[in-house]
Formats: structure tokens, sequence, C-alpha cells
């Protein structure tokens, strides 16, 4: 299906760009004609000659050859192509093609074009994980983009995790079923760019109610957002979520979070420990009353006389420390502390009596962290006696640094 295609391959500025001398030796092979776009930054991975030699056409890097006196017309190449493919495509290029930002030739072929487009991402893992990078590719995709999935492996930082840019044979397969009209086909060996598919992530968010009467409760300030983020951050990466929310009156974006309401803090230990076996990942973020009334009335307490009125309490049952001592050796287990004194101290011994795989610690008294706010500052404390601390940043970007950490410490093979 290449056979007298003319395509142009767009190459940015990616150690990955390495591999672009293959791909073009590949489409090349299988009879298309190909031209080849390249950024500035591109050049500092691989010559233009290289690509030049290979597709057996001049390589266009500028809007004006200074050597020639010749306008590189990108309106022209836009509209020679019967497709272009980005390959490698940077974080940079792609948060460009997002915006509609045109500073060099690719971009404005890019913008000029008539034909499809297919986009293969390279780029580290964290920088392919960022919440700005995924909203780009959602975006390019609503724009009528084809997105080549990442690989999974060893990058060139030394991380492993998603990130990789397709190999060519790969890409060339994908091209191969693009243009026969399978426009559905991923590359054959590409990993979603959900690493997340085969776990399942139980979550707690949300504050208690611990009835009084018909009319009172005891209860906190917790609004549910750092759960609720971090359920739709572990949903969006491809995992089964089962949210356990207390009152809020927030819920989770992605549809596919399983939401189970609950209110008391007995409702939510009865619907954790129902679900605690089958998940591997648990985060406990709700924040959840240690004592309840020892008694509720069926009836509105009224007032008598002048006294004040004492309510007994009795504590309510520790889920956390319950779930830490029937944890299994495949399971991640996570808990919070928001503490307003003696933070490491506090968050280090509930670490250990809970036996959680790491702690999330914030503190109400830095400000933008804790309760309501849509921003957090944590700083996370593991079993291995690991610390990291992190800046103030939106609940959406902290979920995205939790699961982050779940990833580094836990599940890289």
């Amino acid at each position: 299906m290449l056979k007298g295609k003319k395509i142009i391959l767009a190459v940015t500025g990616s150690i990955a760009a390495y591999k672009s001398a293959s791909l073009v030796r590949l489409l090349v092979k299988a009879g298309a004609a190909v031209k080849v776009v390249m950024t500035e930054a591109a050049q500092t991975f691989i010559t233009p000659l290289t690509l030049s030699t290979l597709s057996k056409k001049p390589v266009y890097t500028t809007f004006v050859d200074s050597e020639e006196a010749v306008w590189n017309n990108h309106v022209d190449l836009g509209l020679w192509a019967d497709l272009i493919i980005i390959a490698p495509a940077s974080a940079n290029t792609l948060a460009k093609m997002s915006q509609g930002l045109c500073d060099n030739l690719l971009t404005a072929v890019y913008l000029s074009a008539k034909c499809p487009i297919c986009v293969a991402p390279a780029m580290d893992r964290d920088m392919w994980l960022h919440p700005s990078t995924q909203e780009n590719i959602k975006r390019l995709k609503t724009f009528g983009n084809h997105i080549i999935d990442v690989e999974k492996g060893e990058l060139a930082s030394g991380l492993v995790g998603a990130g990789r840019m397709a190999e060519p044979e790969n890409i060339v397969t994908y091209l191969k079923d693009f243009l026969s009209g399978n426009k559905a086909a991923p590359a054959p060996t590409a990993i979603p760019t959900q690493d997340w598919k085969s776990k399942t992530v139980l979550l707690t968010a949300g504050p208690t109610r611990e009835p009084i009467d018909p009319v009172r409760f005891i209860s906190n300030h917790s609004s549910g957002k750092m759960g609720i983020a971090l359920a739709d951050a572990a949903a969006q990466r491809g995992a089964t979520v089962q949210l356990v929310l207390g009152p809020s009156h927030y819920r989770p974006t992605d549809p596919t979070v399983e939401v189970i309401s609950v209110v008391s803090a007995e409702d939510m230990f009865n619907a954790v420990d129902s679900r605690f076996d089958s998940a591997d990942c648990i985060i406990m973020a709700a924040a959840v009353a240690d004592f309840t009334p020892a008694t509720t009335s069926t009836e509105k307490i009224k007032k008598k006389g002048k006294d004040d009125m004492a309510i007994p309490l009795k504590r309510t049952k520790d889920i956390l420390k319950t779930m830490g001592g029937r944890k299994q050796d495949h399971q991640v287990l996570v808990g919070f502390a928001l503490e307003t004194q003696n933070f490491m101290e506090n968050a280090h011994r509930k670490l250990t009596t809970k036996n959680l795989d790491f702690i999330v610690l914030n503190s109400l008294r830095d400000k933008g962290a804790g309760f309501q706010h849509d921003t957090n500052k944590i700083t996370i404390l593991d079993k291995n006696k690991n610390s990291e601390v992190f800046a103030l940043k939106s609940k959406t970007v902290v979920a995205e640094d939790i699961l982050g950490y779940v990833e580094r410490f836990f599940w890289v093979s």
C-alpha cells in the first residue's frame, strides 16, 4: 500500500531521531517517495545529509535555502504529500501542533497539509505522562490526527516505562494498515499509552459523617478532591478504578470510574473490606472519622434546660491498619497523613504501624495545601526510607506524582 505514495517524514528534536534513518530506508524500500522535513533541534541528533542520502531527495530544514537562495514553500510541501508522518514527535512539537504555533518549517507544513497526519511521539516517561502532554494528545486527536502509540521499555534517561517511539518496522506496518483503510489498526507491538490496564486500583476519598441524631452529625472539612483526582488519573492510565467516596459535592470526570457512595466510617470500612483482596493498588485518601457517637438517637435531640450536652464517643474501625495487616506481597498500600505538628514523626509512625508501602504527608500549615483547595503540597515517605518533597501543585498534577511514585518504586520490572 506504500508503493507510489508521497510521504513527508517530519523529524523533531528527540534522541529517537536516529531511528528516522531506518524509517526512511523502510519507506523507500516499500516504494514510497519520501521527503524529509527537520526542525533545527532534530539536526543535533542526526544530520540532514544522512536522511538526504537515504531518501535520495533534498532535506528541508528552513523556509529559505540560503545556499541556493530558494524559498521552501511550505504550502506546496503540504499539498504534495499523500500522508505526513511526524516521527519522532517531541513534547515541544506536540504542544505547538496542539496550539497552532508556527515558528518553523515543520509546523508550517503541518498547518498547510490537506492529507492525513500520523504522529509517533517520543519522550521520557514523566514527560509523556504529564497532564499537559496527555491533554495535547487528546486535542490533536480531536483535530483528526492519528496517534501511533508509544512503546514501553528502557528510555534514554535510564528510566523504564512508556515514552519510546514505536519501532520503525511497527510504524511502517501501521502506515500500510492505515492506507489500506484500517485506520484503527495499532502498531503491532506498540504498548498502549495507558500503563495500568491490567491493574485494579481501589481508592477512598472524602469525609465521613457520623450521625448524632437524624439531623446532626460529626464530620470534617474534606472535599474529596485529592482522591477524586487520583481516581481520574488512574482511570486515564487504563486501570480498573473503584472509588469509595464519602459525602462530597464532587465526582470523577472519567466515566469508567466505579463510584461506591458511603456515609459513615463503618460504611467505608465495609466497602473497602469487600474489595481489598482483589485490588493491586490501594490508596486511602479519605478523611475517615476516628470517633463516632457511642449511641445514635432515632429522634432529634432537644435542648434540656441550660446544661451543656455531652456526646460519648467510641473509636471507629481503623481501616488503614486493618488492611495493612492483611496486605499481600503483590499489593501496594498507600496512606495519607494530614498533620498540624510533628509532621515527619507522626507520618513515620503511621507508615510503620499500619504496614504501608508509602505515605503521603501534607500539612494544614502549608498555604494552598489540605482540605478544600484545588492545590496540594506533599511529601512522600516510603517503607524503604526514601523520601521526596514536592512543590505546591494542582491536585491533578499531584495525583500524577503519586501514581508515578507507585510506578518508579514498586512496579518497575
